[in-house]
C-alpha cells in the first residue's frame, strides 16, 4: 500500500495508559505529532515520554484531571493541535465533549456529537436497529419511570427479565428480575444507580437471555455507502460485564448467521450516516441473534480484528475523523486465521520491577508498562492486552498459552496466571460456552 500520510500536522490524545500508547505510534507512522495529557500521577508515564509534548491536567482522581472537558479542550487549543482523539472509556462518548471540541473548531475523531447522543441513548438506539433490520429482544419501546409502569410491562414479556440504564452500560443500572415480587425494588436500585453513573435515572426493560453469547462486529465507516466490515469478534468471557478474553471470529457465529449480522449493521450505519470506528454488540443464543447496542467508539479490543484483517483500525479511524474517508472498500473485509486476545489486569498497584514480553511470529503486547514504572491505583486495572495470531482457533490457543508462559510481570500482581488456566480449560477450548463460563469455571477450579 506505500507509506501513509496524514492532512492533519498535530492531534491531542485526550486519554492515558495503554490506549494512549496505541494512539501515539499510529500517528507516528501517519506523520502526526502527539500531546499528551496526564495526571500528576502518570508525570512519568509511557504516553508522556512517547508524545511530542505532554501537558498536565491536574490531580490523580479522573473527575479532576482525564474527565475535564473544558482542560482537554484548552489544553488542544494552547498547543495548536487540529484534532481530538478520545481513546476509549473515559470521555470517549460523551456527547457533550464531543459538542465541545467540535465548537472549538477542532476535529473530534469519532462520530458526530448527535450520533453519540442518540446511540448513547439505549431505547433510541434499540429503535434505529430495528428499523435497519436488526432483531432486537423483546421489551420496552419506551423508557420505564417508576415500578407501576414496569409491572405494566412485565405482563406482555414474561420472566425472566432483564433492567437497563437507557444513558449506559458496563453492568451499571443493570439487574436481573425473575418474579413479580422482585420488580418494585430492583427498578428502584436500577434507576438510583442509573442516576448515580450517567446523570440520566431513566431505565428500560427486556427479556432476559439466560445463556447467551456476546458477539459484536468492527465497523470503520466514512458515512452512507462507505462502511467496512472488519469481522466478528467474540467477547463472551467476562467477569461482571467486563471483558476477559476477546477472540475473532467467533466460535459461535454461523456464516449465514455472519452475512445477517453484517447486513443489518451495515444498514444501520448508513441509516446513522455515520463517520468512524464503531462496534455493534450482539446477543447470540442458538441460531439467533439480537442486537445489545453500539458502542461509538473504538474498543479494547480492537487488535484482534487487526490481526485477522491486516488493517491498522486506528488509523483508519483518523482517516475518517480527519479527511471524511477511510482506505477500505465497503463491505467485508477479508479475514485470515484466527485470534485471541488475554487483558492483562493489575489487582494491586505497585512497581513494575521487572517485565518480560513475549515475541514470534504471531505475538502482540499492546501496554504502557515499561521496568521501574508505577501502576498508579486511581484507574481502570488492565495494564497490557497480551494478542496472538494463528493458522486456526487450536494453534490460537496454543501459542497464547505459550506467550502466557514467556509473560513476567513482577512488582505488581496481575490476572495472568487465571488467563492461562482458562485457555487450556476443556470447556473453553471446546468454544462451548455462555457469558456464564467464568462463574462456572471457578466452581469447577
Amino acid at each position: 500500500m506505500g507509506t501513509r500520510t496524514a492532512k492533519v500536522r498535530r492531534i491531542l490524545v485526550a486519554n492515558r495508559g495503554e490506549i494512549a500508547v496505541r494512539v501515539i505510534r499510529a500517528c507516528r507512522e501517519l506523520g502526526i505529532e502527539t500531546v499528551a495529557v496526564y495526571s500528576t500521577a502518570d508525570a512519568d508515564s509511557l504516553p508522556v515520554r512517547m508524545a511530542d509534548r505532554a501537558v498536565c491536567l491536574g490531580p490523580p482522581p479522573s473527575a479532576k484531571s482525564y474527565l475535564v472537558k473544558e482542560s482537554l479542550v484548552t489544553a488542544a487549543l494552547r498547543t495548536e493541535c487540529e484534532a481530538v482523539h478520545p481513546g476509549v472509556g473515559f470521555l470517549s462518548e460523551n456527547a457533550a465533549f464531543a459538542r465541545m471540541v467540535e465548537k472549538a473548531g477542532l476535529i473530534f475523531i469519532g462520530p458526530r456529537s448527535e450520533t453519540i447522543a442518540l446511540l448513547g441513548d439505549k431505547v433510541m438506539a434499540r429503535r434505529e436497529a430495528q428499523k435497519a433490520g436488526l432483531p432486537v429482544t423483546p421489551g420496552t419501546e419506551e423508557a420505564v419511570g417508576n415500578a407501576e409502569e414496569a409491572a405494566a410491562v412485565v405482563e406482555t414479556l414474561g420472566f425472566p427479565l432483564i433492567i437497563k440504564a437507557a444513558a449506559g452500560g458496563g453492568g451499571k443500572g443493570m439487574r436481573v428480575v425473575r418474579s413479580q415480587a422482585e420488580i418494585g425494588e430492583n427498578i428502584r436500585l436500577a434507576m438510583r444507580e442509573a442516576e448515580a453513573n450517567f446523570a440520566d435515572g431513566r431505565v428500560f426493560i427486556e427479556r432476559f437471555i439466560e445463556r447467551p453469547r456476546h458477539v459484536e462486529l468492527q465497523l470503520l465507516s466514512a458515512g452512507r455507502g462507505k462502511t467496512a466490515v472488519l469481522g466478528d469478534r467474540d467477547c463472551t468471557v467476562q467477569r461482571n460485564h467486563q471483558k476477559l478474553i476477546e477472540e475473532s471470529p467467533s466460535p459461535a457465529v454461523t456464516d449465514e448467521m455472519r452475512r445477517r449480522m453484517m447486513d443489518g449493521a451495515v444498514a444501520l450505519f448508513d441509516r446513522l450516516d455515520y463517520a468512524g470506528a464503531g462496534t455493534i454488540e450482539f446477543l447470540v443464543e442458538g441460531g439467533a441473534f439480537y442486537f445489545m447496542e453500539v458502542n461509538a467508539r473504538v474498543q479494547v479490543e480492537h487488535p484482534v480484528s487487526e490481526m485477522v484483517t491486516g488493517i491498522d483500525v486506528i488509523q483508519e479511524q483518523i482517516f475518517a475523523g480527519t479527511e471524511g474517508r477511510t482506505t477500505l472498500p465497503p463491505g467485508p473485509a477479508p479475514v485470515r486465521g484466527h485470534a485471541i486476545e488475554c487483558r492483562i489486569n493489575a489487582l494491586s498497584p505497585g512497581k513494575v520491577v521487572r517485565l518480560e514480553v513475549p515475541g514470534g511470529p504471531g505475538i502482540r503486547f499492546d501496554s504502557f508498562l515499561y521496568a521501574g514504572c508505577n501502576v498508579p491505583p486511581y484507574y481502570d486495572s488492565m495494564i497490557a492486552k497480551l494478542i496472538v495470531h494463528a493458522a486456526d482457533r487450536a494453534a490460537a490457543i496454543a501459542k497464547m498459552d505459550g506467550a502466557l508462559r514467556e509473560l513476567v510481570i513482577e512488582g505488581v500482581k496481575t490476572n495472568a496466571a487465571e488467563q492461562r488456566a482458562v485457555i487450556n480449560d476443556r470447556v473453553f477450548q471446546s468454544g462451548d460456552y455462555s457469558t456464564k463460563f467464568i462463574e462456572e469455571f471457578e466452581r469447577r477450579n
